[in-house]
């Protein structure tokens, strides 16, 4: 059974797009690839605990084992050496993705303080969008008492194609809140 956004996406979300922008095809409408969440962690370089501690906060929030990234260069003025930990990253592919965006639409963002939607200046020149939190605890998986430090993360939506006009509407279409 397919998630609920990816049904909205192919009964609801195609149609209206095509009809928007006079697009013939269905295939030729902006598709959602993947979902890469991203957490830089600086604060691994002294203590190798808080990678840990941060690498398990986000296995929990999008479901699945986040990659440890290591350093490719050294920077002596970071105390950084080559192949130290400084991140963490998680790429969500299917159905994964849409319940992830899902969760991320109607759960999440809702329970920012002070919420008046998302920025629509984040997407790049593919048409892709990218977001950040600014801590990690907005969202209702993670319990709060157990957050040692805060931590933000970037999450990037990845489309196959697309004008930005489109990918916006596209993920307008699918719930996201953006601001006016």
């Amino acid at each position: 059974m397919d998630p609920r956004l990816l049904e909205s996406y192919k009964k609801e979300i195609i149609p209206e797009i095509q009809k928007k922008f006079d697009v013939t095809n269905a295939m030729a409408v902006p598709r959602l690839l993947k979902i890469v969440v991203n957490m830089g962690v600086g604060e691994a370089i002294d203590d190798s605990k808080v990678m840990e501690r941060t690498a398990d906060e986000l296995a929990i929030i999008t479901g699945q084992k986040p990659l440890i990234r290591r350093s490719k260069i050294a920077i002596s003025n970071f105390k950084l050496k080559i192949g130290a930990q400084i991140g963490c990253k998680v790429t969500l592919r299917k159905n994964r993705m849409y319940e992830f965006a899902d969760r991320l639409f109607n759960v999440t963002l809702p329970r920012i303080r002070d919420f008046n939607g998302v920025p629509k200046k984040s997407f790049d020149a593919a048409g892709n969008y990218t977001l950040g939190l600014k801590e990690q605890a907005v969202f209702p998986e993670v319990d709060p008492d157990k957050i040692h430090h805060v931590q933000g993360m970037d999450i990037t939506f990845v489309f196959n194609h697309g004008p930005k006009d489109q990918t916006q509407e596209v993920l307008r279409l699918m719930g996201m809140p953006f601001s006016n």
